[in-house]
C-alpha cells in the first residue's frame, strides 16, 4: 500500500499506527537512477569512508545501482587534502574516485574551501603570514586551489568552490583567517572562483550553502541572494547555487499547510535563477527528531517531508543535480550528531531512503513519485 502526503500526515496527526502493507519491497522495480534520469536529473550519493560506506561492499553497490555520480563526504576538504603546509593526502579521495569510475559514475569535488574558521586546518588558523600577509595568505590559496584542481583536473566535472560563506544567525559573510588578509569575504571568493575556473575551465563551479525554505531562515536566504549579486556583478564565474537540502524539523514546512514557507523559498529560487545560476541539491537527507518513536509513522512523515520540498524545488527545470548524503540510514551524519539525531525515544535515526540493511523505506518511494511528476530537464 502507498500512501500520499495528505494521507500520511492525516494518519499521523491523528496519531494512528500506519499499516503493515506501507512496507517497501526489498528490491524496487525501478532505481532511483532510472527514474531522475528519465527527466535528465542527475543522482548522486556522499561516500566516506567507514564500515557502513566505503568499506561495505554491498552498500557500493547499491550506490553504483541507484546512483549516476557520487562526491566525497570528507575526502576532498582542505583538512583532509592539505593537513600540513605544503604537504597533500590524496591516498583517501584517489581510492573513491578510482572505484567510481571502474563503476562509470561521474565524481564531483566537495568543498575547496570551508568559510569558517573552525572548518579549516589548524594549521591555517594559526599560521603566521609574516610581514605582508596579504601576499602570503594569496599564495597558500593559489597554492592549495591549484594544486587540488590539478591533481584531479577534468576527472571531476563539478567542484563546491566555497561552503557556507554565510553566519545563519546574523545573515552576515563570515570573517576567517583569510578573509581578513584578502581584502574581506567578497574579494576572497572571488579569487577562490577565479583560481578553480584558471585551472578546470570546463568544470561547473558551485557556491554551496544550507538555506532552505524555513522561515528561520529568512536571513540566511536573504544575504545569500546579496552575495551571489555581488560576485555578478564582478564577474565572478559561478555555475550554479548549492542547496545542503537537509531538512528537519527545524525547517517548519508544515507551518500554515506548507503554503507560506515554500512560497518565500519559490520568491528565492526565482531570484538565484533570474540571475542565471543552475540549481544542485548538494546534500539531501530529513531528519526525523521530531516525528513520533513508531517506525512506521515516522518513515512516513520523513516520505511526506521529502516528497513536499521535492515537489517545490525540482519544480525549477535549473536543477541540474541531486545528491543524497548518504543511501542508508547507518552511514547518515545525522546519525552521529546528538542535537538533531532521534534520540527522544532511545532509537537511531532513520533519515535517508534506505534503512541500515539497505532495504529501501517509504522515502524512496516518495522520492521516485516526486521525479515522476517533474518537468524535465532541459
Amino acid at each position: 500500500m502507498t500512501l500520499n502526503r495528505r494521507q500520511a500526515l492525516a494518519l499521523l496527526a491523528a496519531g494512528i499506527a500506519l499499516p503493515p502493507g506501507l512496507a517497501v519491497a526489498a528490491r524496487p522495480g525501478v532505481t532511483l537512477k532510472e527514474a531522475a534520469g528519465r527527466k535528465g536529473l542527475r543522482i548522486g550519493n556522499a561516500m566516506a569512508g567507514g564500515p557502513n560506506r566505503f568499506e561495505n561492499p554491498a552498500y557500493r553497490a547499491l550506490t553504483a545501482r541507484e546512483c549516476h555520480a557520487i562526491v566525497c563526504e570528507n575526502a576532498t576538504k582542505w583538512t583532509t587534502l592539505q593537513p600540513r603546509p605544503g604537504v597533500f593526502d590524496f591516498k583517501a579521495a584517489d581510492a573513491i574516485f578510482a572505484w567510481a569510475r571502474k563503476e562509470g559514475l561521474k565524481r564531483r569535488g566537495h568543498t575547496l574551501v570551508w568559510q569558517e574558521d573552525r572548518w579549516a586546518p589548524s594549521w591555517l588558523v594559526n599560521y603566521d603570514f609574516g610581514a605582508q600577509p596579504g601576499r602570503e595568505a594569496e599564495r597558500i590559496l593559489s597554492d592549495h586551489i591549484t594544486t587540488v584542481t590539478r591533481h584531479f583536473g577534468d576527472d571531476l566535472y563539478s567542484w563546491d568552490v566555497m561552503n557556507e560563506a554565510v553566519d545563519p544567525a546574523t545573515g552576515e559573510l563570515r570573517e576567517s583567517v583569510l578573509t581578513r588578509r584578502l581584502g574581506g569575504p567578497v574579494a576572497q571568493i572571488d579569487m577562490c572562483f577565479r583560481l578553480a575556473r584558471a585551472n578546470v575551465p570546463r568544470a561547473q563551479l558551485v557556491y554551496n550553502d544550507f538555506m532552505g525554505p524555513e522561515a528561520g531562515a529568512t536571513k540566511h536566504r536573504a544575504s545569500v541572494l546579496r552575495l551571489l549579486e555581488a560576485l555578478k556583478s564582478k564577474g565572478t564565474p559561478i555555475d550554479a547555487l548549492g542547496m545542503q537540502s537537509h531538512i528537519g524539523p527545524w525547517s517548519d514546512l508544515e507551518a500554515k499547510g506548507g503554503k507560506a514557507p515554500f512560497r518565500e523559498w519559490r520568491k528565492f529560487l526565482d531570484e538565484v535563477t533570474g540571475m542565471g545560476y543552475k540549481l544542485v541539491i548538494s546534500e539531501f537527507d530529513v531528519s526525523d527528531k521530531a516525528l513520533p518513536g513508531d517506525i512506521a509513522r515516522r518513515d512516513a512523515g520523513v516520505a511526506a517531508r521529502a516528497k513536499d520540498y521535492l515537489d517545490v524545488t525540482l519544480s525549477y527545470r535549473q536543477v541540474t543535480d541531486l545528491f543524497m548524503w548518504g543511501l542508508s540510514d547507518n552511514a547518515n551524519w545525522l546519525r552521529s550528531q546528538k542535537s538533531m539525531a532521534m534520540r527522544e525515544h532511545g532509537m537511531p535515526s532513520r533519515t535517508t531512503a534506505f534503512d541500515d540493511e539497505l532495504a529501501p523505506k517509504p522515502m524512496y518511494e516518495a522520492m521516485i513519485a516526486a521525479f515522476r511528476e517533474m518537468p524535465p530537464r532541459g
